[in-house]
């Protein structure tokens, strides 16, 4: 899983957001942030409404061929 990094990203160097016709830079940015804390098994769903970016929905899967008992147990927030 790719280490967390404090400081924004520079995607403006990339991608001009005029460019983009249904994202914010903003929504790029959380998406990618997402995709990085999946770890590496997952899902990443993004869910519209009314013609907007509503909702990322994040899913962890576990490789049961790789389990150890405990590591199932919710992390204290």
């Amino acid at each position: 899983m790719p280490a967390f990094s404090p400081k924004p990203k520079r995607y403006d160097k990339f991608v001009d957001e005029e460019s983009l016709n249904f994202l914010k830079m903003r929504q790029v940015i959380m998406i990618d942030e997402a995709l990085a804390a999946l770890g590496d098994y997952g899902e990443i769903r993004l869910i519209v409404e009314d013609g907007r970016l509503r909702y990322v929905v994040t899913q962890t899967s576990i490789d049961a061929i790789k389990w150890q008992p405990g590591s199932l147990k919710a992390k204290p927030r």
